[in-house]
């Protein structure tokens, strides 16, 4: 397909886990524009998260979509001497454009994207008094604070770059919501749509969790009392359907600029979650775990050359994206790239792409997850934990079988898997993180030059 006629649009959400969506089963929720894409594109429901080394699990994620680049090799600041998407579409004659949250350090925004509006640097923050930038000739400028609700700060900046574009470039515009992360105090419209008192519990609530996962005192945690309570935990998912909605409104917004400028069969539209989140599963509320909740996001791909209303089971994470829309183009992907093309899923060559996923937090959480298994290994203070879950039978993770005589063999293959996985992608292995590493390297070397 010629460069010349394809554009891209990226639109990452933040802490918007994989089933929050109507399209995705949850009934409660309202999200036209993102079941619309699902209707005209490819649904990927098997996409996940590799994890994070620190409680910030999204600047890995948003690197690893960037870079199309594993957790240990891109772990969130992005190397200089690493290629990004943008950069690469910019140097083969693309018009780059950011708006929203970018976490991933100064100079990699700088050399990927020739135009920015309304760019914001942090982690999180008051949704009605964001502090952002522009990107004006290779530099940014304009540092101010905006009163706009965030998440239409960021569709109108796109909106307005998509509209005045470059004439005789195609684009690539990357939106960057800050919802439905918390606060999620978005406009109050969308907050009356939900009645707490009616919403439904998930299947595996727990007032807490059932052991130390190393990460139950974070700041995430924080955000409800101990013991989770039936309605404190209603109060969360209600005003976190209210921010996902607030968000889909934008959604919408993007996808009829596309419509009435005659884009919509010339633009290729990602749409992505950058990690996910428990609300209230599993006795959590935040995302520093490996359970499904949190390691699943949505994946949506939709443009031309992809079939409509595909629902596709392959193994994908965020850092196949990248060479995923190379693809699209027959632009070879950076050397620093090790994702997978999905074209031959897209196109029905294939299936699959992998056979398992590896995820990682910090040095004290690990798992492998097939098709139809999932083994999560911890080491807190010494003490070492194992769950094991049919994802078939168990999909809410309810059930550990990890000491089940029955599954033995299983439990020995998965991490055996998962010893296979640390190599192939040059991971730490439960109990070292980098600090260790590179304290263990250093002295080695230290050794060798004595």
């Amino acid at each position: 397909m010629s460069t010349a006629k394809v554009n891209f649009l990226v639109i990452l959400t933040d802490d918007q886990r994989f089933n929050a969506m109507r399209v995705a089963g949850c009934d409660e929720i309202i999200t036209p524009a993102m079941d619309r894409l699902a209707a005209e594109g490819v649904n990927f429901v098997q996409a996940t998260i590799m994890g994070g080394q620190h409680g910030a699990i999204c600047a890995p994620s948003r690197a690893q979509l960037m870079t199309g680049t594993s957790l240990y090799r891109c772990k969130g600041m992005i190397p200089e001497d690493f290629v990004t998407l943008p950069q690469l579409l910019r140097e083969h004659g693309y018009a780059t454009f950011a708006t929203g949250k970018w976490h991933n350090g100064e100079p990699s925004l700088l050399r990927s994207f020739e135009f920015g509006r309304a760019v914001f640097h942090g982690g999180m923050g008051d949704h009605f008094k964001t502090i952002v930038t522009d990107v004006v000739g290779g530099k940014l400028e304009n540092k101010r604070t905006d009163t706009e609700f965030d998440a239409e700060l960021f569709a109108n900046a796109a909106i307005e770059f998509i509209a005045n574009r470059p004439t005789g470039k195609p684009f690539f515009a990357y939106v960057s919501f800050k919802t439905p992360h918390d606060p999620r105090l978005v406009p109050e419209k969308y907050h009356k749509m939900y009645d707490a008192a009616k919403l439904t519990l998930p299947p595996n609530f727990m007032p807490e969790h059932p052991f130390d996962n190393g990460e139950l005192k974070i700041r995430d945690e924080m955000l409800a009392k101990f013991p989770r309570t039936a309605e404190e935990t209603r109060d969360h998912i209600a005003a976190y359907y209210a921010a996902t909605t607030a968000t889909d409104d934008q959604v919408d917004r993007l996808l009829k600029t596309l419509d009435e400028l005659g884009l919509t069969s010339s633009t290729v539209v990602v749409f992505a979650g950058d990690n996910g989140l428990a609300v209230g599963q599993h006795g959590l509320l935040g995302k520093q775990n490996m359970y499904e909740h949190s390691c699943r996001v949505p994946l949506i791909m939709r443009g031309p050359g992809i079939p409509r209303g595909k629902r596709s089971e392959a193994l994908c994470q965020l850092y196949d994206v990248s060479p995923t829309l190379l693809g699209i183009i027959g632009i070879k992907p950076p050397v620093t790239a090790d994702g997978r093309d999905l074209g031959p899923v897209i196109r029905g060559e294939k299936d699959d792409v992998r056979d398992a996923t590896l995820h990682a937090y910090r040095e004290i959480q690990r798992a492998v997850r097939t098709h139809y298994a999932k083994l999560i290994e911890y080491l807190v203070k010494g003490q070492r934990t194992t769950q094991l879950f049919d994802l078939k039978n168990d999909p809410w993770e309810m059930k550990n079988l990890a000491d089940d005589p029955a599954h033995a063999e299983q439990l020995k293959l998965l991490r055996r898997r998962l010893e296979q996985l640390y190599k192939e992608y040059d991971a730490l292995p439960l109990g070292q993180n980098i600090a260790a590493a590179k304290k263990s390297q250093k002295a080695k070397s230290s050794k060798a030059a004595n």
